[in-house]
């Protein structure tokens, strides 16, 4: 059983349990329509996982001992499988993968001493002693639990009289067990006592911290081969923003080795990279940019232990499944969710009028129809005109007692364009009406064409990606890039050169300050970037990081220019 989260959507979730979204239907009827955050789908099992993986939801009483037990897998084996586990989040609902015992660490054997005394291979107390009422031979995928249900005892008193099934020791076919009669329920309660907590057996399965004394850091992008020119540009000019972050930190006494490789579309250039002796040695990489290159290198990170941050593409499902990736790019159903999250903040009492770009603009259809579900929710009044309406219907909709929120359907230069002069018309002439327009991060790249009107017009717009070129930080960067490289940035948004200094100060900085700690530390990391915004969290227990980073630029009637930032 799965409960949905916040910003989950169906691809989002069969993603993370590597099934397809139709079999989720299946078993969901309706889910197809519409999900609700806190509502539980169930969720077939793979056929391609059912003998490697198992995902377990944690129920009332459970533990992470009980489990250890249950499946047969160590609880070293469970807490590397769910980095996102910990004993503060180990509560009822939550969704954990259980490694296969093929591939895990299984309970650890026992010592035998010379006396042919088996005792437990941990540390928790020895148990008391019990007089056996019968032996029972262990046959295969017998469990304690199965065992001790069959006698009539508890686990915990199985446990006592056996102390070789303590911690993390393995159950062995053919061996026989003392059955003890049962005890009295204070002497249960004391054994049970005896079990370790999750508290004990995280703590025992952490791992240490570990500090670099220099970072080792690749980038893996194509420069060269098999892309064209303005992409090439486009990456030379991400390379160049982390190379000016790389020297930044060097100069703050934090050591760097940045190793740099060309990587064309086909595989074999990624195979051949990869192959490279040094590789098995970062602690970090960034890139690619070709979507079928994402898979193998995360692959490669996740079994070297090396974090892989993506910069570009937010449309690659591998955050899902692998705990090594760190995806800039919002995935579109988690940036949608805190927009619309924001936005309600923002306009709690709001009248929503959606501007309806003609037929075939398509580009924004699902981010509003979330929002009409939200808006519903909330009670939010809302209404629809089409993007040729005159001023007259347009003052037919506003509303004296609320804020006139107006929305296109298209984030299109061309529907600007054709709705912009009948909302200027409007304000002008009901100046008292509380107005605004409200859009997309794709306007940045107009401001040129309708600043005034963006302006009058007290416009906002969402965006995990902002500078303000007149704030220090942003002339100052601009004017360092001129000097180092002796040209401009492309003037494209989001600028690439900012995005590669961001993204490269941000990793290298936490890696510096935090060794291997960096995940456990992610809401420490008080850096203020120029231009790209992070709010990173765990997509699941198994999983990576997304970044939920999400700010509203608005521009005042006052001509002021306000990044609103809602943590």
């Amino acid at each position: 059983m799965h409960t949905i989260e916040k910003g989950q959507s169906l691809y989002s979730i069969a993603s993370m349990y590597g099934v397809s979204q139709a079999d989720i239907i299946k078993l969901n009827p309706g889910s197809d329509e519409r999900i609700f955050i806190g509502r539980m789908l169930r969720i077939p099992r793979s056929a391609a996982n059912a003998q490697k993986e198992t995902y377990h939801t944690i129920a009332s009483g459970e533990t992470l001992y009980r489990l250890t037990v249950k499946y047969n897998v160590s609880a070293k084996a469970i807490c590397d499988a769910n980095p996102g586990l910990s004993a503060e989040n180990f509560r009822i609902g939550q969704v954990i993968l259980i490694p296969s015992t093929t591939e895990a660490e299984t309970m650890a054997p026992t010592e035998t001493l010379s006396n042919n005394t088996v005792v437990a291979n941990n540390n928790i107390p020895g148990p008391i002693e019990s007089r056996c009422r019968d032996m029972h031979k262990v046959k295969r995928k017998e469990t304690v639990f199965s065992i001790s249900r069959e006698y009539g005892i508890s686990e915990a008193e199985l446990i006592a009289a056996n102390p070789e099934l303590k911690g993390e020791n393995k159950i062995k076919k053919g061996t026989f067990l003392c059955i003890p009669y049962p005890k009295a329920q204070t002497e249960q309660s004391a054994q049970l006592q005896a079990t370790p907590t999750n508290s004990e057996l995280f703590r025992e399965n952490r791992k240490e911290t570990e500090r670099f004394s220099t970072i080792k850091a690749a980038v893996i992008l194509p420069f060269l081969d098999g892309v064209s020119k303005s992409e090439s540009s486009r990456m030379v000019e991400y390379y160049e923003g982390l190379l000016m972050a790389v020297d930044s930190l060097k100069r703050t006494g934090t050591s760097i080795d940045l190793y740099t490789y060309n990587s064309g579309p086909e595989s074999a250039s990624l195979n051949s990279i990869l192959g490279k002796s040094e590789m098995k040695d970062m602690d970090i990489i960034f890139g690619p940019l070709y979507q079928q290159h994402i898979e193998p290198l995360a692959e490669f990170a996740k079994k070297q232990d090396t974090r892989l941050v993506i910069p570009f593409t937010s449309k690659d499902n591998t955050v899902f499944q692998n705990p090594a990736v760190y995806q800039i790019n919002t995935p579109q159903s988690y940036l949608y969710s805190e927009v619309y999250d924001h936005f309600v903040r923002q306009f709690p009492n709001a009248n929503v009028i959606f501007i309806e770009a003609s037929q075939g603009a398509k580009d924004k259809a699902e981010f509003i129809k979330g929002l009409k579900d939200e808006l519903r929710n909330r009670s939010i009044p809302m209404k629809s005109l089409k993007e040729d309406v005159t001023v007259e219907s347009l003052k037919t909709v506003l509303r004296t007692d609320r804020e006139n929120i107006f929305i296109p359907t298209s984030g299109s230069n061309l529907t600007l364009i054709k709705i912009l002069p009948q909302l200027t018309l409007l304000v002008r002439e009901q100046p008292e009406s509380r107005v605004h327009l409200f859009g997309y991060p794709e306007w940045q790249t107009y401001t040129k064409d309708h600043l005034e009107a963006f302006f009058e017009l007290d416009t906002y717009f969402y965006s995990s990606f902002y500078t303000n070129n007149l704030l220090p930080a942003a002339i100052n960067f601009t004017k360092s890039y001129r000097k180092w490289y002796g040209k401009e940035m492309d003037e494209r948004y989001p600028k690439f050169g900012m995005l590669g200094f961001d993204t490269g100060y941000f990793f290298l900085k936490g890696l510096s300050r935090y060794g291997s700690g960096f995940e456990k530390n992610l809401d420490k990391m008080d850096l203020v970037p120029i231009q790209t915004g992070f709010k990173f969290q765990r997509v699941n227990n198994w999983g990576g990081f997304i970044n939920r980073k999400v700010f509203f630029v608005r521009f005042t009637k006052n001509f002021e220019l306000i990044k609103l930032d809602f943590d």
